[in-house]
């Protein structure tokens, strides 16, 4: 009898706990931050401005930083982010002003600028042909459970210690500087010699491409690779319509619902849980059923939660739409970094670039999504805000299915043509989904 071997892919390991251990520094930052900055007299809009100028920051900085990743390498890249991270949780501890509170948010937004590209580029290498969408599912699902435990740390750390904000972020510094130790440790780049290798076999299930196929479009020139636009606009369509609610959420399950804050914080506990399930789940089935359902998944629950929020607004009916919320946030994350990886693995000497793209499209989403909604809500009301949020998720799946229709297109042109030889010279002009999109070394 034949025993199969299984290799434990450490730098993937070392990637998902540096991850967690980030988000758990996150998380007591995230919830300290605020609290501290109203003690030293910020105003609720100043702590808004505060609280998003990381956001600012890493999305005018992405793409210096991805092609920095790729030219100075990803590993470099990621010890880099991970250091600045560090820092800021430091500097933090020995703040005393407003001002150093802004500066200090700026380096963050420089950090994750930096991170996010050559994190995500990792993943792509280290994910495995077959399991890219699991890699994500599992490194997104330690970060979402860590952020819930961060906040909750913090809370019981600035009860303990009386409101000591300075040895809570000393201890976001050490958990934060814990991962840098794992990555440079364990973390192996993959040499890019062959950085026209054949598309992503992820691509294969989703998109009737043989293998066969997808070996022979190595022979491709660099060029014939997908527009990055599109893509950037499906990330800003997708993350925007499923974070119209982030930060609003409390004020609807309260003020809308009538809940009591012991009892939105239940539902945020079964959120946890729920995603905690959820993401490896989703991440198994697009990687072996289907990207494209996965992703559609994403626009059915915004639908279906909207219209619960409505219909039911109980406990038991925010309860549901929270838990409807969070499946699609959980099926997103880890086809949306599956979809990276395929675009991105066109042409590999920039997969950092690329995916800072890709990955600026989704935080704009996040950005606006809940700037929309609170004018909305604040215009028309609840209802007519959660009508547009059925409308745009309507919209989104139009122009997912239809980008996946060109994306198709191009993979099949950039096979071979039919009888063994090289592909087609419309490889390098595909048509309109290098609109936006063409750069050359």
């Amino acid at each position: 009898m034949r025993l199969r071997s299984y290799k434990i892919n450490t730098s993937l390991l070392a990637i998902v706990a540096e991850g967690f251990l980030s988000r758990l520094s996150f998380g007591l930052i995230s919830f300290a931050l605020p609290l501290y900055a109203y003690q030293l007299g910020l105003g609720l809009t100043e702590i808004g401005l505060l609280y998003s100028l990381n956001t600012i920051v890493s999305l005018a900085l992405k793409p210096l930083m991805g092609w920095a990743a790729d030219r100075y390498g990803l590993k470099r890249g990621f010890t880099v982010a991970i250091s600045l991270r560090s820092l800021v949780a430091l500097l933090l501890a020995f703040a005393g002003a407003p001002w150093q509170l802004y500066a200090i948010r700026f380096v963050h937004g420089v950090s994750i600028s930096l991170r996010d590209p050559a994190a995500n580029a990792l993943i792509a290498e280290h994910g495995g042909k077959r399991a890219i969408a699991s890699a994500f599912a599992w490194y997104t699902t330690a970060k979402s459970v860590a952020g819930s435990l961060g906040k909750a740390l913090a809370g019981i750390l600035l009860t303990l210690t009386v409101s000591n904000f300075s040895l809570v972020f000393i201890v976001a510094f050490l958990m934060s500087a814990l991962p840098l130790v794992i990555v440079a440790r364990y973390v192996k780049e993959e040499s890019k010699e062959d950085d026209h290798r054949a598309l992503p076999s992820d691509a294969v299930n989703d998109n009737n491409v043989t293998d066969t196929q997808a070996g022979n479009v190595s022979a491709q020139s660099p060029e014939a690779r997908p527009a990055i636009l599109p893509f950037i606009g499906l990330g800003f369509l997708i993350s925007g319509t499923a974070q119209m609610l982030h930060g609003l959420f409390p004020i609807l399950a309260t003020e809308y619902a009538g809940l009591s804050e012991a009892e939105t914080g239940i539902i945020y506990l079964v959120s946890t849980f729920v995603i905690l399930f959820a993401g490896p789940l989703f991440g198994w089935l697009s990687d072996n059923v289907s990207r494209k359902l996965v992703l559609t998944v994403r626009s059915f629950t915004n639908t279906l939660s909207s219209v619960v929020y409505i219909i039911a607004p109980t406990f038991a009916g925010i309860l549901v739409g929270k838990a409807v919320d969070d499946i699609g946030k959980a099926a997103f994350r880890p086809a949306w970094g599956s979809l990276m990886a395929h675009v991105s693995g066109f042409d590999r000497r920039r997969r950092a670039r690329t995916m800072s793209f890709m990955s600026m499209g989704e935080n704009a989403g996040e950005v606006a999504g809940p700037i929309l909604a609170g004018l909305l809500w604040s215009a028309w009301g609840i209802p007519v805000m959660l009508g547009v949020r059925v409308l745009l998720a309507v919209v989104t799946e139009v122009y997912a299915v239809a980008l996946n229709g060109s994306l198709k297109k191009l993979e099949r042109n950039c096979s071979t043509d039919g009888a063994g030889g090289a592909p087609p010279k419309s490889c390098a002009q595909p048509g309109a989904l290098l609109a936006g999109y063409s750069e050359t070394e």
